[in-house]
């Protein structure tokens, strides 16, 4: 499988469009949605209580939590399809992931803010795999000792994007909200913790 490298200075950036077809894809996003253990749950941003605009659930195939915003996490099982999902992530990334960080946008109005995932608990250079299910949004980019430095990526129905090597030391990324109608949206981040 042929990946589109992004090319931006001070990353690896790649993204498989077409990971899944679009029927597989389907079977999926309705799987999922289902057998998923949504929560709404708080972060802490500047110092007060928000609640996330989305539902997250996390899986791991060990017990260490996961940690951001002050928000821990505790770690759900793997179970059949998700654990099915990893395993063909893990053909295309070349390492084994231990987490899932399972994230339903449930409109437009959901979102992330800018952020980079460089917690402590996922090591020097972390590899993030992230498998989009659903409605197509568009994912930024912003370099974070360059604000000029920015790019746009439309992350489709079915698609791999992986980030790696030094890009959470060097870029934030966010799903910002649209005003525009946009049906549900599933993102499975595969992590190593």
């Amino acid at each position: 499988m042929k990946a589109i490298d992004l090319n931006l200075p001070d990353s690896t950036l790649l993204y498989y469009p077409n990971f899944y077809s679009a029927e597989k894809a389907d079977e999926l996003f309705n799987e999922l949605l289902d057998a998923i253990n949504w929560k709404e749950e708080q972060i802490r941003v500047f110092g007060k209580l928000h609640w996330q605009p989305r539902l997250t659930s996390f899986y791991a195939n060990n017990t260490n939590t996961y940690s951001y915003s002050s928000l821990k996490m505790e770690p759900n099982p793997f179970f059949s399809t998700l654990k099915k999902i990893k395993e063909d992530v893990e053909k295309i990334a070349g390492v084994n992931f231990t987490s899932c960080l399972a994230n339903l946008y449930r409109d437009g109005k959901d979102s992330n803010g800018w952020h980079a995932d460089d917690e402590k608990e996922l090591g020097k250079n972390p590899i993030i795999a992230s498998v989009s299910l659903g409605a197509n949004r568009f994912f930024k980019f912003r370099h974070k000792k360059d604000a000029q430095l920015q790019h746009k990526l439309l992350l489709e129905h079915g698609s791999l994007l992986i980030m790696k090597d030094e890009t959470q030391h060097f870029w934030k990324h966010q799903l910002p909200k649209t005003q525009k109608h946009v049906e549900k949206r599933i993102n499975l981040t595969f992590r190593i913790i």
